[in-house]
C-alpha cells in the first residue's frame, strides 16, 4: 500500500481549478532537512541536535510549550539565527551558510509587521519591489495573491482600516507573494480571537494545500497543529519528542511527554505487568512496554463512559460543550477521572455515577512520588 504523505500534494488533495497565476506557476514544494542542529546562546543549549526531514509539499507543525526551542528552530531554518553545529538543507542544497534573503523563503511572525503608510497592495507587494520586478508585474502578482487570501477588494485600503485577521491575511499575502519554496509560519495565529483563529487556520490548509508549498508551522496550541497538519514534531527540552502524523501522536503516543501535551487525560496511578496496566480494577493494553510495577497512566476522557457496571463516583462539575459533555468524577478511592459523553446524558454536582473504562491502550509514565 503505497504511503499517503509519500504521493504529490497534487494528488493528496481534492484539484481545485481557477486561473490564479501564482496557483499555476505551483511546484511540488522543497524538502527540507535538520541534520544534528544545535543552536547554543552563550551557555545554554537551546537545541540539542535536532533531526528532522520535512518532505515537499507537506505542512508540518513544530508544537511545544514556550521555551521549549520551536521557535529557534523556525528562525535557524530561515536563517535569522545562525547554528552552532549541524546542517540544514532546503531542497537538498546545505543552506547552513546562506543569508536569509537567498533561501527562498516566505515567512509570516505572529506580529503583522505591515508598513501603515502603504496599502494593501503595496504591502503585498514589497517583497517584489525589493527584488526589482517591474511595477505593472508586481501589481498583477500582488493582486493574485490577495485573491488567495480573500482580500482583493481590499487592495488600497490601509492596515489601520483593517480587523486583526484581514492583517494576518495581508501578511500570508506578502509571504506568498514571491513565490518561495518553503513558507514558515511563527505562531501566526496567537493574537486573534477563537472564531477568526479557526477561520484562519482553515485557510491556511487550504491555501497550502492549493499552492502545494512545503511550509512548517510553529504553534503551541495542539488543536491547531491537529486540525492542519501532516505530520507534528513535539518538541521538549530542545529536541524532538515524537513526529508523526496527528492520529498517531493522539491514540499512541511514543513517551509520556507526548501524551501528557497531546490531548486532555486523567493521570491515575496504576500498576503494570504483562504488556497490560490495571487502573481503579480495569485491565489495559499499553501503548508501549512498561517495567512491571506501579506506574501513572494516560486515560483519554473520550475513553471513559457512564455505566451500569464498573466503578462508583461523586460528580464533581459536568461541563457544557456544544456537541458533549465533559464531566469530572471523584471515585470513592479519592481519584479523579475526566468523561466524555452525549449532551443528553445530563448528570448534576454531587450526583452518584458509575463509570468504565475501555479497553484502549493508554500511555504510561514511572510514578511521580
Amino acid at each position: 500500500m503505497t504511503d499517503a504523505l509519500s504521493a504529490p500534494v497534487t494528488d493528496r488533495a481534492a484539484a481545485i481549478t481557477g486561473d490564479n497565476p501564482l496557483v499555476g506557476a505551483r511546484g511540488e514544494g522543497a524538502a527540507v532537512q535538520f541534520e544534528g542542529v544545535v543552536k547554543d546562546y552563550g551557555t545554554n543549549r537551546v537545541l540539542h541536535g535536532v533531526d528532522l526531514d520535512v518532505r515537499p509539499g507537506e505542512l508540518v507543525s513544530l508544537l511545544g510549550p514556550s521555551g521549549c526551542g520551536k521557535t529557534t528552530a523556525l528562525r535557524v531554518l530561515a536563517g535569522l539565527e545562525q547554528a552552532n553545529g549541524g546542517i540544514v538543507r532546503i531542497g537538498g542544497r546545505d543552506v547552513s551558510n546562506v543569508p536569509t534573503n537567498k533561501r527562498d523563503i516566505g515567512m509570516v511572525f505572529q506580529s503583522y509587521s505591515l508598513f501603515p503608510h502603504l496599502t494593501v497592495l503595496r504591502n503585498t507587494a514589497f517583497g517584489l519591489n525589493m527584488r526589482r520586478v517591474a511595477g505593472r508585474e508586481a501589481a498583477r502578482r500582488a493582486n493574485a495573491a490577495l485573491e488567495l487570501v480573500g482580500l482583493e477588494e481590499l487592495a488600497d485600503r490601509y492596515p489601520h482600516q483593517l480587523s486583526g485577521g484581514q492583517q494576518q491575511r495581508v501578511a500570508l499575502a506578502r509571504a506568498l507573494v514571491t513565490e518561495p519554496r518553503v513558507l514558515l509560519l511563527d505562531e501566526p495565529l496567537s493574537a486573534l480571537d477563537a472564531k477568526v483563529r479557526v477561520q484562519l487556520r482553515d485557510e491556511i490548509r487550504r491555501i497550502q494545500l492549493r499552492l502545494g508549498i512545503t511550509t512548517v508551522f510553529v504553534t503551541h496550541d495542539q488543536e491547531e497543529a491537529l486540525a492542519i497538519s501532516d505530520r507534528i514534531a513535539v518538541m521538549h527540552k530542545g529536541g524532538i519528542e515524537q513526529i508523526g502524523t496527528p492520529d498517531e501522536l493522539y491514540l499512541r503516543p511514543a513517551s509520556a511527554v507526548v501524551a501528557d501535551f497531546v490531548g486532555l487525560s486523567s493521570v491515575l496511578p496504576g500498576r503494570a505487568g504483562g504488556g497490560r496496566v490495571d487502573v481503579l480494577g480495569f485491565s489495559l493494553p499499553l501503548i508501549t512496554p512498561a517495567p512491571d510495577g506501579p506506574v501513572e497512566a494516560y486515560i483519554r476522557p473520550e475513553n471513559v463512559r457512564l455505566a451500569d457496571q464498573g466503578v462508583s463516583g461523586t460528580v464533581l462539575e459536568s461541563t457544557f460543550l456544544g456537541s458533549h459533555r465533559r464531566t469530572r468524577v471523584r471515585t470513592e478511592s479519592g481519584m479523579t477521572l475526566a468523561l466524555q459523553h452525549s449532551v443528553g446524558e445530563r448528570v448534576e454536582f454531587g450526583q452518584v455515577v458509575t463509570v468504565a473504562i475501555d479497553d484502549v491502550p493508554v500511555a504510561v509514565r514511572p510514578p511521580t512520588d
